[in-house]
């Protein structure tokens, strides 16, 4: 049988969350399954598809967004002439992938801000079925007219929409067809060592209680509040070093990022976070790693992972960090059972509160067996429910069951 021809929407260029769960999926898929072509955005996500596929690189692709932490209102409009500045790229990437592949037998939109892009690129390939990605928590306000207009446009162009978790389900229409399908994660065997991310954390102190963070350095992913955590187990005496994994997604520096720091729209801060770590002179106890691809050496760090982000909703490192035995810290008022049990896989907290990270972060430096506890459990719960062969496999036989109606 021909391997069933993929078309990749994604609609973000840095490597990160989102292109790491859509490269794990696509890689455990069986040899030969699939023929995978990725539209993406221009950035270092092309490093990683391009091992699994044909790559089509764009300056950028056309979003709407309409998720509960980022949806436009105030000087947030003001994205929307970036996004109408990007329907240019966007019209050219998908002639060129057409050019191509020629047909396809599926469209996979990697999240539900593009679903301008998907309605594009189905009436150029001449209406395949397509699967729609909802990874971040959805807008549900059923008053406001974007969100009735993204729930029409999931309903008429989505043929199945998969959600990463029941969080992201319980933000979603029930009457939509949502399979939820998780996230999955391959602990890599010890490789060869990064030389220069080891350098970085060569000064750990074996006795201290260590603290990570994972992901770009954006003000959403609530890198102020772990660094102001940080200043606060200072002060309070205790013995914890943090360990931030990531790097800015963009630069933070320049012309262009002071305007959008005026304007309110930028989320680049690496170079804030340095100059609080000088303020609050904490360079000895917040080591900044940098980006590693060898996630996995960097969890071995860590004796606790904190997700402090401004979604309201867990996130990717958590259950990556539990294949390691590691529990986390997440800024989550609602835990599902499938990705967090307060006070057994980890402990729940408030979004944007430096404060309750820094009780947390004491309680479990206070009680290591106690946190150990929690981070067999956490393990035990992403063996469940992110093992990459079986989640794979959930997604191929979702595409067979849309491919087969076509045929």
């Amino acid at each position: 049988m021909k391997p069933l021809r993929v078309l990749y929407l994604h609609m973000i260029g840095p490597f990160g969350g989102a292109s790491r769960s859509l490269f794990e999926a696509v890689r455990a898929f069986p040899p030969g399954e699939v023929e995978a072509t990725f539209v993406t955005q221009r950035g270092t996500v092309r490093d990683f598809f391009s091992r699994i596929g044909r790559v089509i690189e764009a300056r950028g692709l056309t979003q709407f967004d309409n998720t509960r932490y980022s949806y436009y209102r105030g000087m947030r409009w003001l994205v929307l002439l970036r996004e109408l500045a990007y329907l240019p790229p966007t019209v050219w990437a998908l002639r060129r992938a057409r050019q191509l592949c020629g047909e396809v037998d599926l469209i996979h939109l990697n999240e539900f801000t593009g679903l301008l892009v998907l309605r594009l690129a189905r009436r150029w390939f001449d209406a395949p079925p397509a699967v729609v990605h909802v990874r971040s928590v959805a807008r549900d306000d059923a008053r406001s007219w974007r969100t009735r207009w993204v729930n029409r446009m999931l309903a008429r162009d989505a043929k199945a929409v998969v959600a990463i978790d029941e969080n992201v389900r319980a933000s979603l229409p029930r009457q939509l067809p949502v399979q939820v399908i998780h996230n999955a994660f391959t602990p890599n065997a010890a490789g060869p060592a990064d030389v220069a991310f080891e350098g970085r954390l060569s000064a750990l102190r074996p006795e201290s209680f260590k603290v990570g963070f994972v992901g770009n350095l954006l003000l959403v992913k609530g890198i102020h509040e772990f660094v102001e955590a940080a200043r606060i187990t200072r002060d309070r005496g205790l013995d914890v070093e943090f360990i931030v994994v990531g790097d800015d997604a963009q630069p933070s520096r320049g012309l262009k990022a002071r305007v959008l720091k005026r304007l309110g729209l930028r989320q680049n801060v690496r170079a804030e976070v340095e100059a609080a770590l000088d303020q609050y002179v904490l360079r000895d106890r917040v080591h900044l790693a940098g980006f590693t691809a060898d996630i996995s050496r960097a969890y071995r760090h860590m004796d606790v992972l904190c997700f402090p982000s401004h979604y309201d909703a867990p996130g990717r490192p958590i259950f990556e960090a539990a294949f390691f035995g590691i529990p986390s810290i997440v800024a989550v008022r609602d835990p599902k059972p499938d990705t967090l049990v307060h006070g057994e896989t980890g402990l729940a907290i408030a979004p944007r509160s430096a404060l309750e990270l820094a009780d947390a972060i004491a309680r479990m430096a206070a009680d290591r067996g106690a946190t150990r506890r929690m981070g067999e459990a956490a393990r035990a719960m992403a063996q469940r429910n992110f093992d990459v062969t079986r989640n794979a496999a959930s997604l191929l036989q979702l595409y067979r069951q849309l491919t087969s109606v076509q045929r």
